[in-house]
């Protein structure tokens, strides 16, 4: 039996670790945030789903692969996920009563069902997207 070295070792993990996130189903992707996109979704009485997010916040990126998991869901089907820009999308962010980064708000059709800001956990999370449901 051939004895593995650290060298080879890591290759193994790094390899392994490779073929394992291929293996995962694509996460339905974000779409930025415009008002027209967020207006034709409502129009169309889906589930839809703000994110205030910007990319320097830790908050914000541990949200999103909870997010893009949960709305990959069957239940969860025809949900728009939206994004706001923390940095540049001011405008909408005040049109929205949207106040910091890591709020996520939930919609169903025209209709706000909730709110939140900083949340991490993944329950937490799926109540709140449940809401729009």
């Amino acid at each position: 039996m051939q004895r593995l070295t650290r060298r080879g070792f890591a290759a193994l993990a790094a390899t392994t670790a490779a073929a394992a996130v291929l293996a995962r189903p694509a996460l339905a992707a974000s779409t930025p945030f415009t008002a027209d996109a967020f207006r034709a979704a409502q129009a169309e009485g889906r589930t839809v789903i703000v994110e205030v997010w910007a990319s320097w916040c830790p908050t914000c990126r541990a949200q999103t692969p909870i997010v893009e998991s949960l709305v990959a869901e069957p239940k969860f089907a025809g949900a728009r996920v939206l994004r706001i820009n923390y940095d540049v999308q001011r405008d909408a962010m005040r049109e929205l009563n949207a106040r910091s980064h890591a709020t996520l708000i939930v919609f169903k059709g025209t209709e706000e069902r909730g709110r939140a800001t900083g949340i991490t956990a993944p329950q937490d999370i799926r109540t709140l997207l449940e809401k729009g449901l």
